[in-house]
């Protein structure tokens, strides 16, 4: 397709893997120079980037924190010489039953999905609205239509990126920035893979479409939403990707697994 992004300058955290990595692929390939984030490192995305002939760069670094996430933007500005775009697909699933949920798994997941989220944010827009351009899209889930058991800390932290970003496209909208929000259904990725396989299998009878999504099918609604001339006039939105899986809430398990997570005395939580 006929983005018009060659030449842009993209932040994709949580790049090296998965979802992310399919974005930094498929913005790569429209001729965009790429820095990925990522707590680790970058499994070979970087030669998968440069094989497009575009400058492309890795950035260790810890999103979770105020700190964490103004340094990854300063250092890919830095990098590629200015920043135009910003991807955030950073995100951690720590699932326990409400009766077990603890401190620490609440604290981890919202610090990482929704603090470090409007961190990289307000890093990000603050250098757009001083360069009179820039588009963000934020990774969402259909846990916010699909309510999974043991998914109060996800399901809570993925709900708040939405509203962060909703308030964010009004903000910015004046400086004619847009923000978007693109939300994948079941992908097959590293974050899904410690499901069990018959927990997979039954999760994907109840997809319309009868199979989860590849990686560059969600990486293809995210370069739409990053064209300015192929969605100039959207912002705030968000666009499933799903295969119709929010029109049918699912869980992989019996009656009896349901009951068994919150049946027993779960002992101290913090």
């Amino acid at each position: 397709m006929d983005t018009k992004l060659e030449g842009r300058r993209a932040l994709i955290v949580g790049g090296s893997s998965g979802i992310g990595r399919a974005i930094a692929e498929g913005l790569a390939a429209e001729g965009v120079d790429v820095a990925i984030a990522s707590r680790g490192d970058d499994n070979g995305t970087l030669d998968a980037l440069r094989a497009h002939g575009r400058r492309s760069v890795h950035i260790r670094g810890d999103v979770s924190s105020e700190h964490g996430a103004e340094t990854l933007v300063s250092a890919a500005e830095t990098s590629l010489g200015g920043l135009d775009l910003l991807v955030n697909a950073a995100a951690v699933r720590l699932n326990e039953p409400i009766t077990r949920l603890s401190a620490r798994s609440l604290e981890a997941t919202f610090a990482t999905n929704v603090a470090g989220c409007i961190y990289l944010c307000r890093a990000a827009a603050r250098r757009f609205i001083a360069g009179g351009q820039g588009a963000i899209v934020l990774v969402g889930s259909t846990a916010t239509v699909s309510a999974q058991p043991g998914e109060t800390a996800y399901r809570a932290s993925k709900a708040a990126l939405r509203a962060h970003l909703e308030v964010m496209a009004v903000e910015l909208a004046s400086f004619g920035i847009r923000a978007n929000l693109v939300t994948p259904g079941a992908t097959d990725t590293p974050f899904i893979a410690g499901l069990g396989e018959a927990q997979r299998t039954r999760a994907i009878e109840e997809i319309p479409l009868g199979r989860e999504a590849r990686t560059d099918e969600i990486a293809g609604a995210a370069v739409f939403l990053l064209s300015d001339h192929l969605a100039s006039y959207i912002t705030g939105t968000e666009l499933l990707v799903d295969g119709g899986l929010h029109l049918r809430p699912i869980f992989g398990g019996s009656r009896a697994d349901l009951r068994a997570m919150n049946a027993t005395d779960p002992g101290p939580t913090a």
